[in-house]
């Protein structure tokens, strides 16, 4: 139950996945994987969803006559043209969420291939530091 609760919470938001490993005194090893995982799962799925529902969204918008672009969209295309992929998917595990940085690349035409490869360097580094940050904040809150 400890294993899927990691890897569930990783899959939406991010940041719960360290937490909860450490919480449940999961080793440094089995968080970060389940943390990685469960991102890289969302990101697959959504990815993979991602062409058809970004033509669903499209159409809504065109019926609904409502802006292209809003403050926040505004913000994240500055963000891809200044540090392209890289940059999504660097925010994404603590800003965004692994579903909603997906959404974006999507949305910003990424190939699924590129989606899939920046998002796990950035769950590998995010997940290491966050594990091991909440490791460390854990053992101290247990002192």
């Amino acid at each position: 139950m400890k294993l899927a609760s990691v890897f569930l919470l990783s899959t939406v938001k991010f940041l719960g996945g360290p937490l909860a490993g450490s919480s449940m005194g999961l080793g440094f090893w089995p968080t970060l994987a389940l943390t990685v995982a469960g991102m890289m799962t969302s990101v697959f799925i959504i990815s993979g969803v991602g062409r058809a529902w970004v033509r669903h969204r499209q159409q809504q918008r065109r019926l609904r006559r409502a802006p292209v672009f809003s403050k926040r969209s505004r913000n994240i295309i500055k963000v891809f043209k200044r540090f392209g992929m890289g940059g999504i998917a660097f925010l994404t595990p603590v800003l965004l969420s692994p579903i909603g940085g997906t959404v974006i690349a999507t949305l910003l035409g990424v190939p699924r291939q590129r989606i899939l490869l920046h998002m796990f360097w950035s769950a590998v580094l995010w997940g290491g530091v966050l594990t091991l940050a909440s490791a460390r904040l854990g053992h101290l809150l247990h002192h």
